[in-house]
């Protein structure tokens, strides 16, 4: 059991980030990555479909004897966590949201949050329900729907996303903020410009560090953790193209081989 890998799955390049956290957390584990680039972005889809892409996708990587499920994608934790975890009781499920305000709630207190992601998950107000249930803060949400086409197709640390994500965080919903959440694990790689914008005058928070330290626990606490010095990625794809291809490596740094696999057929 605690050899198996680790299954992580994403509408497409976002979840590396996570998968690339796991890494550098827990370096003896064996992990699975999903990309399902047929389908993104989620962001756009409807409630329905999140659900059932992300189940077919859970299902197959608990086919694949992974020893838990992180669903590394805020669409999908938002709409398809709770629907997994009925349909799936084998392997433990867990998402991007819980552990950011696990961890977080307590320096959360008495602070104004702003919280930026896709429209589904904006739409879902899963952060807001889910700060407001533990702490007195004030939320203020923005969908930004541009921002993870633009990192997918490698426009980011450039001048063409910065005025991109100056145009979004100029908005009055966000303003006079003192913590921003970056729902969406495709926007650690442009946090710098986001900090940038901001002058380090506003808490930047990723969630996958903070998710990383969170399944490290929870390995250890299960007693589960791989403790064999050889390790195995494998990097599946629902769609292979090129741009996927050339951004891949960005977000988990380091080459990496794709592997296209139809499980819709």
């Amino acid at each position: 059991m605690s050899s198996n890998p680790i299954g992580i799955f994403d509408s497409g390049i976002g979840g590396l980030t996570i998968a690339n956290a796991i890494k550098e957390k827990l370096p003896n584990e064996n992990i699975i990555y999903f990309g399902d680039t047929k389908h993104l972005p989620y962001g756009e889809k409807s409630e329905k479909a999140i659900r059932d892409y992300s189940l077919k996708i859970a299902k197959y990587l608990e086919k694949k004897k992974c020893k838990i499920i992180i669903i590394a994608c805020n669409s999908a934790s938002s709409v398809a966590f709770d629907h997994i975890s009925k349909e799936i009781s084998s392997v433990p499920i867990y998402n991007v949201i819980d552990p950011v305000v696990n961890t977080l709630c307590d320096k959360f207190e008495n602070k104004k949050i702003g919280v930026i992601g896709t429209k589904a998950t904006i739409n879902s107000g899963i952060y807001q329900e889910k700060i407001k249930n533990k702490t007195s803060s004030k939320v203020f949400s923005l969908d930004t729907p541009l921002l993870a086409p633009m990192i997918e197709e490698g426009f980011f640390n450039q001048e063409i996303s910065m005025s991109i994500i100056k145009k979004y965080l100029d908005n009055e919903l966000i303003k006079n903020i003192d913590t921003l959440i970056l729902a969406c694990t495709h926007y650690p790689l442009i946090k710098k410009q986001i900090t940038e914008y901001y002058n380090n005058k506003v808490k930047v928070i990723d969630s996958s560090s903070i998710t990383a330290e969170y399944i490290k626990a929870e390995l250890q606490k299960k007693k589960i953790i791989n403790k064999n010095i050889k390790t195995s990625y494998k990097f599946i794809v629902s769609n292979l193209t090129e741009s996927f291809s050339k951004s891949a490596s960005y977000f988990f740094r380091e080459k990496i081989t794709l592997k296209e696999v139809d499980i819709w057929k």
